[in-house]
């Protein structure tokens, strides 16, 4: 039995560390928003310029005007502020932004991450992420373990255009985590359920393991 992906969001979630600014992309990184463990104090960030990103609003109880970088309705805090896209990114740049958690396409053994298009597809743009990978001290990647068509998304080599090199500490899928020791991935977790065959057999490239709990 694999993650759902208010599971997978909740396992990034238990990376998150007190006084953390943390950048939350498009698609179940969002959802991390509603399982920051209780006691940790951590401000969310969005580059379209919002510092202090609150729960997902109840149905009803939505303004839209009060939006994320994914375009989703957001609730604010009573500490949150507002500013340009421009202040934003130089949070982002300056390195002042601790952890990031983006969504993924490909990820390497290496740590590269590809996230921003598919070569023949229509994109509005790369939006932020190759400013993220650059300038966020710790990359967090959340995805499923597979494509639809049931190909690997963990391979030797991303095929797919890089949006930055070497930069993924931590992987969470659907079926385990996995550390990205650059080079080299490492198997720390696996969901409940899940076999490590299945991890093997759905994972493009070699990976080291930690001793695991009822793993042989």
């Amino acid at each position: 039995m694999s993650w759902t992906r208010d599971e997978m969001a909740a396992r990034a979630a238990r990376e998150l560390r007190d006084g953390f600014y943390v950048n939350l992309g498009i698609g179940i990184p969002t959802l991390v928003a509603n399982h920051v463990p209780a006691g940790i104090d951590v401000t969310l960030q969005s580059e379209n310029g919002l510092l202090g990103i609150g729960p997902f609003p109840y149905e009803g109880e939505a303004d839209p005007d009060l939006i994320n970088a994914g375009k989703q309705t957001v609730t604010t805090l009573p500490t949150s502020s507002f500013f340009s896209s421009a202040d934003s990114f130089a949070m982002i740049r300056g390195g002042h932004i601790d952890m990031a958690v983006l969504g993924a396409m490909e990820v390497s053994e290496g740590g590269d991450i590809a996230n921003w298009t598919i070569p023949g597809k229509m994109v509005k743009g790369m939006g932020g992420a190759m400013d993220l990978v650059a300038g966020v001290k710790r990359i967090v990647v959340v995805m499923d373990h597979a494509s639809k068509a049931g190909s690997p998304k963990i391979l030797p080599e991303c095929t797919l255009p890089l949006t930055g090199k070497a930069c993924v500490d931590l992987i969470v899928t659907d079926l385990c985590v996995m550390a990205c020791d650059k080079p080299g991935l490492r198997l720390i977790e696996l969901a409940p359920g899940v076999t490590l065959e299945e991890v093997r057999a759905k994972t493009g490239a070699p990976f080291a393991m930690d001793i695991l709990e009822g793993v042989a």
